[in-house]
């Protein structure tokens, strides 16, 4: 088993249960005055790299050029036992014309594909902001045999 903090958790059947689930995922990041965020958030996971999209002028955008230090959890805590990932990385801004390939497929996963289709497709046009977040550490909490470290031995 992987160590807790290790890349290779990426693969582990939990983390990669949560990753295509349509649990939203949310992201952990501090304000330009140091305060601490978290925003509920759809998210596309290529096996390299988490992406979100988000409008052009979300306030977000300003404290990750600030600090792009990220927290990301995408946990799935509706039956016993629960489901956690939790990642860390940097958070990198790309500033689009149109919606992102990857906002399109996280609105079909997330709605199905015609109701998907449907949401994108009174977005286009529109200018929007892809999020990208390479992993650099991830803990997988399982509730069976990975607990959270203030109740491991």
């Amino acid at each position: 088993m992987a160590q807790q903090s290790d890349l290779a958790l990426l693969q582990d059947p939990v983390a990669e249960e949560l990753l295509i689930s349509q649990q939203l995922a949310r992201l952990a990041y501090a304000w330009t005055d140091g305060t601490p965020r978290v925003v509920p958030i759809w998210f596309h996971w290529d096996g390299r790299v988490v992406t979100l999209g988000t409008p052009v002028r979300a306030p977000k955008l300003r404290a990750l050029a600030s600090n792009p230090n990220v927290g990301l959890t995408i946990d799935d805590s509706t039956s016993w036992p629960y489901k956690a990932l939790l990642l860390r990385g940097q958070a990198s801004v790309e500033m689009l014309d149109d919606v992102s390939p990857e906002y399109a497929a996280s609105a079909r996963r997330y709605f199905g594909e015609t109701q998907g289709d449907a949401w994108v497709s009174q977005l286009r046009g529109q200018p929007m902001a892809r999020i990208s977040i390479e992993p650099t550490w991830v803990r997988v909490l399982d509730f069976v045999t990975r607990f959270p470290s203030a109740l491991s031995a």
